[in-house]
């Protein structure tokens, strides 16, 4: 890393931590409106969050994954909801800088990309003019309310009678797109992660990519061609960029641990300082150690794509990204719980932090990719010897 680069990443860092006061603030009144307020998210945009990921060519930093990790981690310990938004809108960025040049020069025009995207082929796609027409449903579309660009996954209509249909991945603006408000979760509520519908979408050629060719990086020609930073196989980038809000969440819930510890006791004992109590000392290094030992997880699959020159990555480096995320994400889970438990009853009360980050790391470790018994199956499988049973390694 040069002296510029990590001046510049040390700024990005700072910038998102200096949020974390406003974010808390905000946090309440996010999850009761279920959705990142605007001012918010302007916020991140400000600071930069959006376009760490970004081509160069368009005012983005092209941060490492370390350093996308830490911005996400920051922001985390103010809001769980904001930094899977944040998430989100990261590492769309990066997808729409492996699209022709055409398709960047529409998302980046403005400098400010605000791009979700849901990856579950749940749509159709029939050709038409040498582009495509979209219809489908999509779930789970984190950050929607806010975004200008969707990333949407709808299968091709087969040429031929009997073929198989194509998974394509399209770049759609926003606006031409419906949202059904059906968003209700006891986790991670805040992140607006509502159903998006698409009737008789026109997608041109320039913003449509076949999903198997961008899984093993075989990407189209475009300015950034020969930039191995836009040449990473697409699942260990998702999977890397989200480790940052895991191991946020579990800060934020030790940070807010201590700030409710002083003069409290514990009910039913005869002690009237928890922090005196042997118990509370147990609690608090476990989930500390669990803590740190999450970073080191992080850090290692942030490793493997920092240190990786980009293009094809070998079956083990790819699995081990996704192995030590959804272990670092089991760790953040325990220590939260450990957090939780140790905060007594009072804790359930919703104007307490606590209950809102044991509550967002359920949601959030129960996502597909963060799973941490699926994450262990597959990096146990492919020790064995055996293939990978999924396609998102």
């Amino acid at each position: 890393m040069t002296q510029a680069t990590s001046a510049k990443s040390a700024t990005l860092t700072a910038g998102a931590a200096a949020l974390v006061p406003m974010l808390r603030e905000r946090a309440a009144a996010a999850e009761a409106a279920r959705r990142v307020p605007d001012a918010s998210l302007d916020a991140l945009s400000e600071a930069g969050v959006f376009r760490m990921m970004a081509p160069k060519r368009y005012g983005g930093d092209e941060a490492s994954f370390q350093t996308q990790c830490d911005v996400l981690a920051e922001i985390a310990r103010g809001c769980p909801s904001t930094s899977w938004v944040a998430t989100i809108y990261s590492a769309m960025a990066w997808l729409a800088g492996v699209f022709p040049d055409a398709a960047q020069d529409e998302v980046f025009a403005g400098g400010d990309p605000r791009i979700s995207g849901v990856f579950a082929p749940t749509g159709t796609a029939i050709a038409k003019g040498g582009g495509l027409v979209v219809n489908g449903r999509w779930g789970f579309n984190t950050g929607c309310h806010g975004s200008r660009w969707t990333v949407l996954n709808a299968v091709r209509a087969p040429e031929a009678e009997g073929a198989p249909g194509m998974p394509m991945c399209v770049l759609v603006p926003s606006r031409e797109l419906t949202i059904i408000d059906d968003w209700h979760a006891s986790g991670m509520a805040a992140t607006g992660s509502s159903t998006i519908v698409a009737k008789d979408v026109v997608v041109p050629a320039h913003r449509c990519l076949p999903l198997p060719e961008l899984v093993e990086a075989h990407f189209p020609e475009r300015h950034n061609t020969g930039n191995p930073y836009f040449n990473y196989p697409l699942a260990p980038v998702l999977v890397v960029n989200a480790g940052g809000t895991p191991l946020g969440i579990a800060r934020g819930a030790l940070e807010t641990f201590f700030d409710r510890l002083p003069g409290r006791g514990i009910a039913y004992t005869n002690y009237t300082n928890k922090a005196e109590a042997p118990i509370t000392h147990l609690q608090v290094a476990d989930a500390a150690l669990k803590i740190e030992s999450a970073d080191a997880h992080v850090r290692r699959a942030a490793q493997i794509l920092d240190t990786h020159p980009g293009g094809p990555m070998s079956t083990a480096a790819r699995v081990k990204t996704r192995a030590h995320i959804g272990y670092a994400t089991g760790l953040a889970r325990e220590a939260v719980d450990t957090l939780f438990y140790a905060s007594g009853a009072s804790s359930i009360q919703s104007q307490v932090p606590i209950q809102r980050f044991q509550r967002d790391i359920q949601a959030l470790a129960n996502h597909a990719i963060m799973h941490t018994p699926t994450a262990m199956e597959l990096y146990g499988r492919v020790l064995c010897g055996l293939e990978p049973n999924t396609v998102l390694y």
